[in-house]
């Protein structure tokens, strides 16, 4: 059982703010542009009417409120609203007059409640439709991404990326771009409303700004290296629990349940840590942006009041300009948490677009080999190949498979048998050589309809959630219930079917899970069965099936495999006797080839695999 890994670059977090990531994320919002634009003039829309309350107030505390007759300075705003109702011919009375404003007010709450309300709905709805399209080119792309891709990937990883990564960057389109380009407008809009009702008051009320950007400035800073502590700490856990849940038997067989339990109680301990250390930062950030907050409501009180003392100044407009100044702070306290949603989703786009970029080495060419019918031919030609740089599996592999006829490849664990059907699929392209099939270079064939020709059936046998005929069928809708049937019988698996409770509606559970391993093995016999490929590989498909199930396998494998050109990796040399030819494999060269009987009067390396497998026969009927 491994330790946890230490760190995990996948959270390491890159630039708050990327121009070029930027524009390619914005390229996702090009075909909902009409929402996107909605959405803006909503905001805007927002932003104007939450002007409204502040002068409403001013305007009913200096025309209505204050006693008629009294001789005081104005608010701009009053003053503006007292030329219209004199040129209207107006003198409402002080109740109608705060009745009126009161009026104003709530309407602008109720507008603005009901826009804000829509803009929401719009954004939501738009950033669900651009993570839908994202998520369908993630899982389009990793269908297209070689094999190799995937052995250096762990899925846990991949499946990040289409989940919370993609969850990230919806939070920067609903959330973080919308709520920035929100406060903008306010801020902007509260900035030009304090200068026109009075500019000295307004240099009083951002005097404490530096103030306030210093202590942001200082937050944002050890808020960001808390936020990737804690990025990291919680992928700990989810990759320990991945790897340990997978393996609950085996923790369970060796008794290593304690063990266990220490180490995610130690991972589980340094989350909390990292947590606590991020919750001190917003414990002091926000307790003194609202001390910062009363230090500016109260110059603005002082400077303001004195103002009005000296009639330089209306009641009202220092009314207005407490609120105001609230409404203003506020957004610029909030521009750190922005700054981790924009920091989050940028790092969550590096690491999707540089899974996206990554070029796709095995493609079909441009007008692909694409026969109606295939023969089966299949030939090595001086193949070498490594999976990694300078560490070769094949070394000039060559030999040929004539249509319908059954070769067995064995050897032992390492000598490159499996590495022979990954080649013939073009799941990974050779180093040297060639592999054709009837004549023509795998590198030349349209991929769909090469690996539409071959069959396989692995020892680890995968069942995708759902039901054991949907299993079968995969989907494919020129594969009807008779033929799935059929291929159910011909292998055997239809008795156990039959006696399922929903028979080929059974439900399948994640990877099979309740059925037995060789009834997963019969399943996939079904499903290749089921396409009628031309060539079929069969790769240690038998190795886990007892030994009456391999028997009835063995005899319909003795009919179904007739005319076609069949590749049959064995472990087992019992199951392969019958074989037109066995090469066998021994540090990624073909050393020996010929057929059983052949073999065993060479007295070489397959005569030796035979002694023992015979050997270790004989003392299990012994004990």
């Amino acid at each position: 059982m491994s330790e946890p890994a230490a760190f995990h670059d996948e959270e390491v977090l890159g630039k708050a703010y990327d121009a070029r990531l930027m524009r390619r994320l914005l390229g996702y919002v090009r075909p909902y542009r009409g929402m996107a634009l909605g959405a803006v003039a909503l905001i805007i829309l927002t932003s104007v009417l939450e002007l409204i309350g502040p002068l409403a107030t001013a305007v009913a505390l200096d025309l209505f409120i204050r006693p008629r007759g009294e001789q005081t300075r104005v608010s701009a705003a009053s003053a503006q609203v007292a030329e219209w109702l004199a040129a209207a011919g107006l003198d409402p009375s002080p109740a109608a007059g705060i009745a009126a404003t009161s009026l104003v007010y709530l309407a602008s709450l109720a507008l603005a409640l009901g826009v804000a309300y829509l803009q929401g709905v719009v954004m939501l709805l738009m950033g669900q439709y651009i993570m839908r399209d994202l998520r369908e080119q993630i899982f389009g792309r990793l269908q297209e991404l070689p094999i190799a891709y995937f052995d250096a990937n762990p899925v846990g990883r991949l499946v990040t990326r289409v989940t919370n990564d993609v969850d990230a960057l919806n939070e920067l389109f609903t959330s973080g771009l919308v709520a920035i380009a929100g406060d903008v407008v306010m801020l902007a809009g509260i900035v030009g409303v304090l200068f026109w009702l009075d500019w000295r008051l307004a240099l009083v009320t951002f005097a404490i700004l530096p103030l306030l950007g210093a202590l942001t400035l200082w937050f944002r800073l050890r808020a960001r290296e808390s936020y990737r502590d804690v990025r990291v700490k919680l992928a700990r856990i989810n990759s320990f629990l991945q790897e340990h849940i997978t393996g609950m038997p085996v923790l369970q067989l060796f008794n290593r349940e304690r063990r266990a339990f220490e180490l995610f109680s130690g991972i589980n301990d340094e989350h909390r840590a990292a947590n606590v250390r991020a919750i001190f930062y917003y414990a002091v950030y926000y307790p003194a942006v609202e001390l910062i907050t009363a230090l500016g409501l109260g110059l603005i009180l002082w400077y303001g009041g004195g103002e009005v003392v000296a009639g330089a100044l209306s009641l009202g407009a220092l009314i207005a300009f407490l609120q105001y100044a609230q409404r203003f702070y506020q957004p610029i306290a909030d521009l750190s948490e922005k700054y981790n949603i924009l920091q989050a989703a940028m790092a969550s786009s590096e690491r999707i677009f540089r899974m996206l970029d990554r070029p796709v080495d095995i493609v079909s060419p441009a007008g692909g080999h694409a026969p109606e019918t295939v023969r089966g031919e299949i030939r090595f030609e001086d193949v070498t190949f490594s999976y990694l740089p300078g560490e070769a599996v094949l070394h000039g592999v060559s030999f040929a498979v004539e249509p319908g006829q059954t070769v067995a490849v064995v050897g032992h664990t390492g000598a490159g048998k499996s590495t022979l059907a990954n080649l013939l699929l073009r799941f990974y392209d050779v180093d040297s050589g060639a592999v054709r099939v009837d004549g023509v270079d795998v590198r030349a064939w349209d991929l769909g309809r090469l690996r539409s020709a071959v069959g396989m059936v692995l020892q680890d046998v995968f069942l995708f959630s759902g039901t054991l005929g949907g299993n079968i069928r995969l989907g494919a809708e020129s594969i009807d219930d008779e033929r799935v049937r059929w291929a159910a019988r011909e292998v055997h698996a239809l008795p156990f079917i039959e006696r399922a409770p929903d028979g080929f509606a059974t439900r399948v559970r994640e990877r099979g899970a309740g059925l037995s391993v060789g009834e997963k093995q019969l399943v996939s016999f079904a499903r290749a069965l089921a396409f009628d490929p031309r060539i079929l590989i069969l790769d240690e498909a038998t190795s886990s099936i007892d030994t009456e199930t391999e028997q009835l396998i063995q005899r319909a494998l003795a009919r179904l495999l007739r005319g076609r050109t069949s590749l049959v990796i064995a472990h087992r040399l019992s199951t392969i006797q019958r074989a037109d030819r066995i090469l066998v494999m021994h540090k990624g060269r073909v050393c020996e080839q010929g057929t059983h009987q052949e073999l065993l009067a060479q007295r070489g390396i397959y005569y030796r695999l035979y002694q023992l497998q015979y050997r270790e026969q004989e003392l299990r009927a012994a004990g």
